[in-house]
């Protein structure tokens, strides 16, 4: 069998980190290596680490001595790079390897592939075709091992053929995943670094394959995002205790909008995933009458913006916003004064600021399917947007390669 090394990011979660562990060692080829990165946790990750490391030989070791925390985006990269084996598996720190995993993820990978197994779940988010709703447990100490192992092995799982998705786990030839430079750190320390490399493996002509014969159970999101963990109410239904924490949602909303900046687009994928990426265009605002806070809504959904003279506080937005992004706001934010902005970019659209509304305004959302389905060389309008268009060429592929 060939080896994997599985990529396991931990900031203080270890009581999933040893579950899971236990399990890789347990149900998979003792041969597979695990590369471990302790980003600055408190709660004994590191010591436990270093004690596993000192008994098994397959395991490799890194540590963020902080203080600043870098996130799984830094260190997926830096897991990867310290791998010894030609194949490295995304993995989170709370997935359950189920027997036969490796076996079912290699069956599908070559070079050039990028072959994900199928996560069982507990109903903490909402059901979806990419994956099983199944309650084993929510928590390792309450972890229902052996119901899951007769569950698998009781015929429940159909032979259903391989799908186009992509979701962690998942496993790539570790050139393949060089190639196309890793992670983005603009995402750095966490949020939407996996959609964006899961676009730039579309871009580049990866073949996506999630099997539904290898299984992880994925207890979710532990560590940050749900870092209070889960709970049953009297009824056992499971709920998470205290949801979101203020750092993740603070940092969603940061990754959100340099996705936004980077892209032209949010978010796009089908019902198994794969990646949706619509066409990303050069195009400049000259918006009227704008705000702080209407450019604080503008700014990222585009090239450039051009404000009215006098708008004084674009000062005070790049002072706020500069440290929340790798893109040079300077770059991005102008006052348009006697330049003929429609010579500038290859797509400019002119509109009064206090006619925005939120039914409007998902015209913008939506640029880039409204100029791939209507655009037109030439000059048009739409509701209160005026469009001035000299080419409709796109740059989707020159973000394939990360140069971060």
């Amino acid at each position: 069998m060939k080896k994997i090394s599985f990529i396991q990011p931990s900031r203080n979660n270890l009581k999933y980190l040893k579950w899971s562990y236990n399990s890789i060692r347990k149900n998979l080829s003792p041969d597979h290596e695990i590369c471990w990165a302790d980003d600055f946790s408190d709660d004994g990750t590191w010591e436990w680490m270093q004690e596993i490391a000192e008994k098994d030989k397959n395991v490799r070791i890194h540590r963020n001595e902080g203080p600043t925390r870098l996130g799984h985006t830094i260190l997926y990269d830096t897991l990867v790079d310290m791998a010894t084996n030609d194949i490295v598996m995304i993995y989170h720190a709370d997935m359950y390897a189920c027997p036969n995993m490796d076996v079912e993820v290699l069956k599908h990978l070559q070079r050039g592939k990028v072959v994900s197994a199928t996560r069982i779940e507990p109903p903490l988010h909402p059901d979806g075709p990419e994956k099983i709703l199944h309650d084993f447990g929510i928590e390792p100490e309450e972890f229902d091992e052996e119901g899951l192992m007769h569950w698998l092995n009781s015929g429940m799982v159909t032979e259903k053929e391989p799908t186009r998705g992509i979701f962690a786990p998942w496993a790539i030839y570790k050139d393949d995943f060089l190639a196309i430079g890793g992670h983005d750190s603009l995402y750095a320390p966490q949020s939407k670094e996996d959609s964006d490399i899961f676009n730039r493996f579309v871009l580049a002509g990866y073949e996506l394959k999630q099997t539904w014969q290898g299984f992880v159970y994925h207890m979710t999101c532990r560590g940050s995002r749900f870092k209070d963990g889960a709970m049953r109410n009297p009824a056992g239904k499971v709920f998470m205790k205290g949801r979101e924490s203020s750092e993740w949602l603070a940092q969603n909303l940061r990754s959100t909008r340099n996705f936004i900046r980077k892209w032209g687009h949010m978010v796009n994928h089908d019902e198994y995933l794969k990646p949706i990426i619509p066409p990303k265009y050069d195009i400049g605002f000259v918006a009227y009458n704008c705000d702080l806070n209407m450019l604080n809504e503008l700014e990222p959904w585009c090239s450039k913006i051009y404000l009215d003279f006098g708008s004084d506080f674009m000062g005070d937005y790049i002072k706020k916003e500069q440290p929340n992004t790798q893109f040079n706001l300077d770059d991005r934010i102008f006052l348009y004064g006697n330049s003929k902005i429609s010579e500038l970019h290859d797509i400019c659209i002119e509109f009064d600021c206090q006619k925005l509304t939120p039914q409007n305004f998902q015209v913008i959302v939506n640029l880039s399917q409204v100029l791939q389905d209507s655009g037109e060389i030439g000059e048009m309008e739409y509701n209160i947007f005026k469009f001035y268009i000299k080419s409709l060429d796109t740059y989707e592929e020159e973000l394939i390669v990360c140069e971060s």
